[in-house]
């Protein structure tokens, strides 16, 4: 499948289907190696139909606004797939101004060649990797391992 197929329902059904984790005790490793500047880890999910996606998570050492949270579609011989990324506040993003932002994949974007998630916009529902990542669990339905929310009233 390449990626100009997408569609927003393909997109949106990828997103609200279940989806477990199949690595739950992944590791956190400090990348480079030498003089390491963040650390990140990464997921294994199995969703209907053997589907396949990974989350992984990045953090800087340097600076705990900076952080990535995202969720891929793994499709069998093709190139994987970002549906979103939760980033957060430690950079301007267009017209987002150092505030935690979601990216999320469209058609449009990746009928237009650009990045599938380059569209972002801004949230009050997080500000650590943790409350992205409980987002995230939440947002793509997934199972297997827990993330704590940064603000718990916004869960249901």
């Amino acid at each position: 499948m390449t990626t100009s197929l997408y569609t927003d329902d393909h997109l949106k059904a990828l997103q609200e289907m279940p989806k477990t984790v199949t690595n739950p005790g992944a590791r956190w490793t400090k990348k480079p190696k030498v003089m390491p500047s963040h650390q990140q880890r990464s997921f294994q999910l199995r969703g209907e139909a053997d589907a396949r996606f990974a989350i992984y998570q990045r953090q800087s050492l340097l600076d705990e606004r900076d952080f990535s949270c995202g969720i891929q579609y793994c499709p069998a011989g093709a190139t994987p797939l970002t549906l979103a990324r939760y980033n957060g506040p430690s950079h301007v993003h267009e017209e987002i101004r150092y505030r935690p932002h979601i990216h999320r994949a469209t058609a449009a974007a990746i009928a237009a060649g650009r990045r599938p998630e380059s569209h972002a916009t801004q949230t009050d529902r997080y500000e650590t990797l943790e409350g992205a990542a409980a987002c995230l669990l939440q947002d793509f339905h997934v199972a297997g391992i827990a993330a704590t929310p940064d603000y718990p009233r916004l869960f249901p």
